[in-house]
């Protein structure tokens, strides 16, 4: 259940700048808290990123390698 709060005991509302401004010091101080953790996320992620778009290349190709199933 929630309980009624007068409008003008509410909080303001946050702006987005404000929002991404406290999104990022949170992340900064847990990067600074947990330094190869934080290294560990971003090398899974930019693998993550360079594995996709490998695959994608793969997938976009025009078949002119030896391994392409349109070959043979």
């Amino acid at each position: 259940m929630t309980t009624y709060v007068p409008p003008e005991k509410q909080a303001q509302a946050k702006s987005l700048g404000e929002k991404a401004q406290g999104a990022a010091k949170a992340a900064t101080d847990k990067v600074k808290g947990h330094p190869y953790a934080a290294a560990g996320i971003a090398a899974g992620v930019a693998a993550a990123v360079a594995g996709a778009a490998f695959g994608a290349s793969k997938l976009r190709g025009t078949g002119d390698d030896e391994n392409s199933a349109l070959g043979a």
